[in-house]
């Protein structure tokens, strides 16, 4: 690959460099992020304080920007560090730069389960009286089911005793690359397991992050586990 040095005047300190010819996923992040928030290279470069032709040079070219610049380019973006240099789910991709081109590639149960990990954040669907309903949870792995607090008076703990499902997935969108996990099973109150629940939650320093009382532990026990991994050629 060619390389570019690049000594544009106006830029932070630690964030000059050489630069490979080539786009790589963050500087693709950052252009349809930018993309998304309507917002020019220069708009953005006045934002978090680094000069336009060096974003030109992150989005098009292999820079690696210091992490006091990453750090202003994710707050400006209005995102994370994490997700703008490894991927994540944490906001809308935006116009994509390029059509993804890549492929789903079925996992099993094993894989599924490993994916999961032992805390995370997923969605919950179940049929409600006025019909369905999917709510985001902060979620722990128990045994062979999957476990979240919610309070006693909300929708997830009205559904206790009917059918489910839960998604928990990290797609990213630019690189064509991510997963996805679904199960489905009977969403039960865990009171008799809830001692037990707590203890795993501490060592896990699992915290829900919705408002309120949410001392009503809930289970799914899946029948049914399916994935996919988002690959790209």
């Amino acid at each position: 690959m060619s390389t570019i040095n690049y000594t544009a005047p106006g830029l932070p300190p630690g964030s000059r460099g050489r630069a490979v010819a080539g786009r790589t996923a963050l500087g693709r992040r950052v252009a349809a992020l930018r993309a998304a928030a309507h917002l020019t290279r220069e708009e953005l470069g006045e934002r978090c304080g680094v000069d336009a032709h060096y974003l030109a040079c992150v989005e098009d070219h292999v820079v690696v920007p210091a992490i006091g610049t990453l750090v202003r380019l994710a707050q400006a973006l209005g995102t994370t560090v994490d997700s703008l240099v490894a991927g994540g789910s944490d906001g809308e991709a935006g116009p994509r730069n390029r059509p993804i081109d890549g492929r789903l590639v079925p996992l099993d149960e094993g894989e599924c389960r490993r994916l999961l990990g032992v805390r995370g954040i997923g969605r919950v669907a179940v049929f409600a009286s006025d019909g369905p309903a999917v709510h985001p949870v902060n979620y722990l792995v128990a045994g062979d089911g999957i476990a979240f607090r919610t309070g006693a008076d909300t929708v997830l703990a009205r559904a206790a005793g009917t059918e489910a499902a839960f998604e928990a997935e990290q797609i990213d969108e630019v690189a064509a690359r991510g997963w996805s996990v679904l199960a489905v099973g009977e969403l039960t109150r865990a009171v008799a397991a809830s001692r037990d629940l707590e203890r795993s939650a501490a060592a896990a320093n699992f915290v829900p992050w919705a408002d309120g009382a949410r001392s009503l532990w809930m289970k799914i026990t899946p029948v049914r586990i399916t994935g996919r991994r988002v690959v790209s050629p």
